[in-house]
C-alpha cells in the first residue's frame, strides 16, 4: 500500500485497533497527523553526568539501568521509594520521598533518565524532580542521540510508545511532506525547509536544532492563518463596493469647533485613518482599540457625523442598556450645539416609545441611533444605514454583528474595544480587520494610584473609604465569587454586601452580580450612577458598562484571583472624573505578590496585556480556537512575534497577486487551507 498523508494511521505497522483508538484521542487519525504530532518538550541529556562523578550539592542529569527498587518507611511515617541506578562508571541511589506508588511504574531492568539535586543521606543520593523511562527491560535504548523528545500522551499510550512509533516510521513519513514554500521564502524568513524541520523536531541532535524545526512549523501555522485573514479582508472589502462618502466638513468641522476639549494626537490620527477609509470606494472594516479612558466614543462620533452629512444614518450598538444609555448621554451632550439629538432604542422602553423610535428610524428622521441588540430585531428597519459602530465588539457574537451590518446596503463598519491586546494577538485574532490603537489619555482625567495591601490593612482601608464617601465620593468593592458556597475560603459578594452595610451604616450599599436579573442589576447601577448608592459591591460584572465620574475608590478583594487584563479593566472604572482616584488590591497570596506588584507600577493597558500574555499564555486569553478555526500548536507568542509579522507580510503579498490562490504554484497553499481550516472552504471556494 502506498502511504499518503491522508492514509489512516491504523495501516501503519505497530498500530492495532486499540492503539488507533488511543491515537484518535490525541487527534492523530492519519499518517500526516502522526508526522505533525510534535513533542511538547525535550529532555537534554547531552550534559548527562556519569553516576560515579555526581557530587553532593549539585544539580545532575543521569542515565542508568535500574538495578533494585524498594519502599522504605522513615521514623516520621513517610514512605520513600528508592531505586539504585547503574551505568559504566558505577552506582547511584535515587529517592522519591512520599511517592511509594512509583514502585508500580519503575521496575528493575528499565533505562531511566533522572534530573534533580544531589544530597548526602547515608551516601550520595539524587532526589529526582523529573524522571523518564527511556526503555523497558529488553528494549533497545532510544536512537537519535541524547536530546529526547517527550510527546503529548494519553491513557493507554505512553509518550515512550509514541516516540517508538514515530521513530519506527519517520524515514517513510518525511518524504510525504512536500514543502509548499519556494526556497527563497524560507531563506528570507530564516527557517529550514519542511522535511529538515520535521526531522529536527522528531530526531534532533541538539536542542537548538529542535527549536529551529519548531520555528518552521510555527511560521507555517501563522502563514496559513494569515492567508485566511488576508483573503477574508479581501472579500470583506470587495464583496460589494462600499459607500464612497464625501468629506463635506459640515458637521465634523462644527463638532471640532464646539468640543470643550482638544483632541489628543492619537484621536486626530484615528479620525484621519477612519476618514480615509470612509471616503474610499471599498467598505471600511476597522477595529478601534483604545485603553480605558482614551476617548473612543468621540472618535466614533466623527465617523458617525461623516455618514450623517452624506445623508446616511449611523448606528451604534452597545452590549448593555446601561452602556447604550451612557453613550446616548455623551452624544446628546456633544451634539447639543449642532442641534442633533441621538435616537435611543433599548429593551426597557415602553411599547409605544419603541414603536415611535422604530418609525423615526425607518422614515429617516432619526439620523444617529444608539441601542442594544434591540437594533437588530426584525421589526427594526433603517432608512439608509451608512455606518455601523459596534462597541465592546467581543461581547457580541459574529451573527449579531453581521445582523446589524445587514440592516444596510454594505455600510462601513467600525468596531470598538476597550480591551487592549498585544499586537501579536491583534494580528492573529483580527487579521482580517484594519486596527487603530488609541494610547494617549486626554488631559483633565484624574490619576489612579494603585496599591497592594494585605489583610492587616483592612481597617485602615475601610477608614479611607469612609472618608471619601463622607466627602461626597463613591466606592466600588469587587469580589471574585458571588456566594459563600462557591469557595468557602473566599469572601463572597453577597455575604460581604451585608457586612459592609453594617460597617458603613451611614451610607447606602448596593450589590450587583451576574446572577441578578438584568433589570435588577441595571436599577442598582443606575442608583449608583445617580449617587443614591454610595458603595457598590460587585463581581467582575462591572468590568465594562458603567461610567461614574464621582467614584474615586476601588477595593479589589482576593486580587490574585483575577487576570492582569481583568484587573486593568476593573481599575478603569475609577479615575473617570478630575479627582484623584485609588485602586487598592487586597491579597494575602505570597505567590501572586510579584505579578500584582508589577500591575501597580503601570497604567498602560497595552503593557499589562503583554504581561498577561506572558503569564497566562495565548489559549486562556483568546480561547483555544483562533479566528479561522485551528488552535495554535507550535507558536509561542513570547518569542515568535517576528515570525508572525513575516507570515503576515508574505501572505498579504500572495493574496494581493492571487486572491483566490488560483495559480498552479499556489495550489498546495489552497489545498492545505481548504482541508485544515473551518473557514478555508468558505473563503476559497470562489474564483
Amino acid at each position: 500500500m502506498t502511504l499518503q498523508l491522508a492514509t489512516s494511521v491504523k495501516y501503519l505497522k505497530g498500530v492495532g485497533p486499540k492503539r488507533a483508538e488511543a491515537l484518535a484521542r490525541l487527534g492523530i487519525r492519519t499518517v500526516g497527523d502522526l508526522l505533525y504530532h510534535a513533542p511538547h518538550r525535550y529532555l537534554d541529556a547531552t550534559t548527562v553526568t556519569p553516576l560515579a562523578r555526581v557530587r553532593v550539592g549539585q544539580e545532575a542529569s543521569c542515565v542508568g539501568h535500574v538495578v533494585t527498587t524498594g519502599v522504605l518507611p522513615t521514623r516520621r511515617g513517610l514512605r520513600v521509594f528508592r531505586a539504585v541506578l547503574k551505568d559504566d562508571s558505577g552506582l547511584l541511589e535515587c529517592a522519591w520521598p512520599g511517592q511509594p506508588f512509583l514502585e508500580r511504574q519503575i521496575k528493575p531492568g528499565q533505562l531511566l533518565l533522572v534530573t534533580g539535586p544531589v544530597r548526602y543521606y547515608h551516601g550520595r543520593q539524587l532526589v529526582p524532580r523529573e524522571f523518564v523511562v527511556l526503555a523497558d527491560q529488553g528494549e533497545a535504548a532510544p536512537d537519535g542521540g541524547l536530546v529526547l523528545p517527550v510527546y503529548p500522551a494519553t491513557e493507554g499510550l505512553t509518550h515512550r510508545q509514541i516516540r517508538g512509533l514515530i521513530q519506527q516510521h519517520l524515514d517513510a513519513l518525511l518524504p510525504l511532506a512536500r514543502d509548499p514554500h519556494p526556497p527563497r521564502l524560507s531563506a528570507a524568513v530564516g527557517v529550514p525547509e519542511l522535511g529538515a524541520a520535521l526531522a529536527a523536531v522528531h530526531r534532533p541532535r541538539t536542542v537548538e536544532e529542535a527549536e529551529a524545526g519548531r520555528r518552521r512549523l510555527a511560521f507555517d501555522e501563522f502563514f496559513d492563518q494569515q492567508l485566511v485573514q488576508a483573503r477574508a479582508r479581501h472579500l470583506a472589502k470587495r464583496a460589494r463596493a462600499g459607500i464612497r462618502f464625501v468629506l463635506k466638513k459640515e458637521l465634523t468641522t462644527r463638532l471640532k469647533q464646539q468640543l470643550p476639549f482638544e483632541l489628543t494626537g492619537d484621536q486626530r490620527r484615528a479620525v484621519r485613518e477612519i476618514t480615509t477609509d470612509m471616503t474610499a470606494p471599498l467598505r471600511m472594516h476597522r477595529l478601534l482599540m483604545g485603553d480605558v479612558g482614551t476617548g473612543k466614543t468621540v472618535v466614533a462620533l466623527f465617523a458617525m457625523l461623516l455618514a450623517v452629512e452624506n445623508d446616511y444614518q449611523a448606528a451604534m450598538m452597545a452590549p448593555t442598556e446601561l452602556l447604550a444609555e451612557q453613550h446616548s448621554a455623551t452624544l446628546t451632550r456633544l451634539l447639543g450645539p449642532l442641534g442633533l439629538v441621538p435616537e435611543l432604542l433599548i429593551g426597557r422602553l415602553t411599547a409605544a416609545e419603541k414603536n415611535a423610535a422604530r418609525e423615526r428610524i425607518a422614515g429617516g428622521a432619526a439620523r444617529l441611533i444608539v441601542g442594544t441588540h434591540a437594533l437588530i430585531q426584525e421589526s427594526v428597519r433603517f432608512h439608509r444605514l451608512g455606518l455601523a459602530v459596534i462597541d465592546e465588539q467581543h461581547r457580541f457574537g459574529v451573527e449579531q454583528r453581521a445582523a446589524l451590518v445587514e440592516k444596510g446596503d454594505a455600510p462601513d463598519v467600525l468596531l470598538l474595544t476597550a480591551t487592549p491586546i498585544p499586537r501579536s494577538l491583534a494580528l492573529t485574532l483580527y487579521g482580517d480587520l484594519d486596527v487603530t490603537e488609541l494610547r494617549e489619555r486626554p488631559p483633565g482625567r484624574g490619576t489612579v494610584k494603585t496599591a497592594l495591601r494585605d489583610e492587616a490593612a483592612r481597617r485602615k482601608i475601610y477608614e479611607f473609604i469612609r472618608g471619601e464617601c463622607a466627602a461626597g465620593r463613591q466606592a466600588y468593592v469587587i469580589y471574585p465569587v458571588i456566594d459563600e458556597s462557591e469557595r468557602a475560603d473566599l469572601k463572597a459578594a453577597t455575604t460581604m454586601a451585608e457586612d459592609l452595610q453594617e460597617v458603613f451604616a451611614e451610607f447606602s450599599v448596593g450589590l450587583v452580580h451576574g446572577r441578578l436579573k438584568a433589570e435588577e442589576r441595571d436599577a442598582t447601577m443606575r442608583a449608583f450612577r445617580d449617587n443614591a448608592v454610595h458603595i457598590l459591591v460587585a463581581t467582575s460584572v462591572i468590568e465594562v458598562g458603567i461610567d461614574v465620574a464621582n467614584a474615586t475608590v476601588m477595593l479589589i478583594e482576593h486580587a490574585e484571583r483575577f487576570g492582569l487584563a481583568q484587573l486593568h479593566q476593573l481599575r478603569g472604572r475609577v479615575g473617570r472624573g478630575a479627582a484623584a482616584s485609588h485602586c487598592i488590591l487586597l491579597s494575602n497570596a505570597p505567590d501572586a505578590a510579584a505579578r500584582l506588584k508589577a500591575f501597580t507600577q503601570t497604567t498602560d493597558g497595552f503593557k499589562i496585556a503583554e504581561l498577561d500574555l506572558q503569564e497566562r499564555g495565548m489559549g486562556e486569553l483568546a480561547g483555544a480556537r483562533q479566528s479561522g478555526g485551528v488552535p495554535l500548536r507550535y507558536a509561542n507568542f513570547a518569542t515568535d512575534l517576528p515570525l508572525l509579522e513575516a507570515a503576515r507580510r508574505a501572505a498579504g503579498e500572495i493574496i494581493a497577486r492571487d486572491p483566490a490562490l488560483a495559480r498552479p504554484e499556489h495550489a498546495p497553499y489552497r489545498e492545505r487551507i481548504v482541508t485544515r481550516y473551518e473557514r478555508g472552504f468558505e473563503l476559497f471556494r470562489v474564483g
